[in-house]
């Protein structure tokens, strides 16, 4: 296939594009800069110029492509807490990408995250890919991924772990988790720390796209999820000890002072189950697990 994916440059692009080039797939990337051009060019892939913001050129790479893979997010309005309008500008991209697919029967694969299943209400159990939720922050972009097969898209969408770790991330959840250690001075976690977020190595992770863009079934909904849950009391603790710190509890009124954007977020009960997607696609992630990860150390080296 020739395949158009946004964010081919990013941290989970630079996964991603290798993986489909390995199982012989012609790959673009949308390039928003020389820089951006460049490491897409030095994967293997041609780039072309453009970013989320350019309706005109996500339409016409979406139509002279055999299949989109979307994973470009405006982060840089999340991190100023910007969410309604980063989620906005990911809405408009996946209407620009619709426009270029429709009636095609081509496969398109968006990108959620597992945390839209704690923001509607999934407690006590799992969360799993039949849950599903009429509107919200991200899951708003989720319906109309999923809605494409009514105008002839192979559509599915992969909801991702909110740690999505390996050598590749450098901007990350994990990143934010370390850096807020270092600049206090000790690793944290809220209350008794018990909630636990998913987790996946970005390989894996990779692996989960490019089965989907081959053979997820439209509607489909699938889960980035390797590890369950890990708590977050214990991926304070491997940071404290990696960094040689102490570890502490903070309370909820603590947590966006100590993390800033990712207050809220450290405070989420996640756990997440992938057996349906293990079973639908094949889908077997063999990688380390985030505690394994991040006692790799490379984490600590920066």
């Amino acid at each position: 296939m020739r395949v158009f994916v946004t964010g081919a440059s990013g941290h989970l692009g630079s996964a991603v594009v290798p993986e489909l080039i390995s199982a012989g797939h012609e790959v673009v990337g949308l390039a928003r800069s020389d820089a951006s051009a460049a490491a897409i060019e030095k994967l293997g892939a041609q780039s072309r110029p453009g970013d989320l913001s350019d309706p005109d050129v996500l339409r016409a790479e979406a139509a002279a492509s055999d299949g989109v893979i979307h994973l470009a997010f405006r982060h840089d309005l999340m991190l100023t807490g910007d969410m309604a309008g980063a989620a906005e500008a990911d809405l408009a991209a996946l209407r620009a990408l619709a426009d270029g697919l429709d009636g095609s029967g081509k496969p398109l694969v968006g990108t959620s995250g597992t945390g839209i299943l704690a923001m509607g209400g999934v407690v006590g159990r799992p969360g799993t890919e039949n849950d599903a939720f009429p509107g919200g922050y991200r899951i708003d972009a989720e319906n109309l991924v999923a809605g494409l097969t009514s105008r002839g898209v192979r559509s599915s969408i992969v909801r991702l772990a909110p740690t999505v770790h390996s050598a590749l991330d450098h901007h990350g959840f994990i990143t934010v988790i370390v850096a807020a250690a270092r600049r206090n001075g000790y690793a944290a976690y809220v209350g008794e720390g018990a909630n636990r977020w998913p987790a996946v190595h970005t390989l894996d992770a990779a692996e989960l796209y490019r089965l989907a863009l081959e053979k997820a079934p439209g509607g489909t909904r699938l889960h980035g999820a390797a590890d369950e849950g890990v708590s977050f009391r214990q991926i304070a603790a491997t940071v404290g000890r990696n960094l040689d710190i102490p570890v502490r509890s903070i309370g909820p009124d603590e947590a966006n002072d100590y993390f800033g954007f990712l207050g809220p977020f450290a405070q989420m009960d996640n756990p997440t189950s992938s057996a349906i997607t293990r079973d639908l696609l094949g889908w077997a992630p063999t990688r380390p697990g985030l505690i394994a990860d991040l006692n790799e150390g490379h984490y600590f080296q920066h």
